[in-house]
């Protein structure tokens, strides 16, 4: 979905999103302040430390990832929206399958968030 809303979340715990409205699904965004394409970049190169990571589709403003976790080969997808208006990535993370996630979405994306604002 290659727009400013990224999909919503489904009842189930196994999904997070900046653009949720309940509070177990929010994740705050990521802000990149100023040019896009250098925290396009920087994000990217965030996401290639991640072995398990495999980019299905890269636009200008928006990414779509899948994640594969390396015991059960659970597949979770894991999208990304440059608000060039807010100067915000907005982010969603959610399983394929199953109810619950132990946090798993979640620990990703603050992991992406804390790369990201390292480099």
């Amino acid at each position: 979905m290659a727009d400013d809303r990224l999909k919503p979340c489904p009842e189930s715990p196994n999904c997070v999103s900046s653009l949720a409205s309940a509070d177990e699904h929010r994740i705050a965004p990521m802000g990149y302040g100023g040019d896009r394409a250098t925290a396009r970049l920087r994000l990217l190169a965030v996401l290639s430390q991640f072995e398990n990571a495999e980019i299905i589709e890269d636009t200008e403003r928006y990414l779509h990832v899948t994640v594969t976790s390396a015991l059960l080969r659970f597949i979770d997808d894991v999208t990304f929206f440059f608000d060039d208006e807010k100067e915000l990535i907005q982010m969603r993370s959610a399983s394929r399958s199953g109810y619950y996630d132990f946090g798993a979405n979640r620990r990703r994306l603050e992991g992406i968030r804390q790369l990201y604002e390292q480099q």
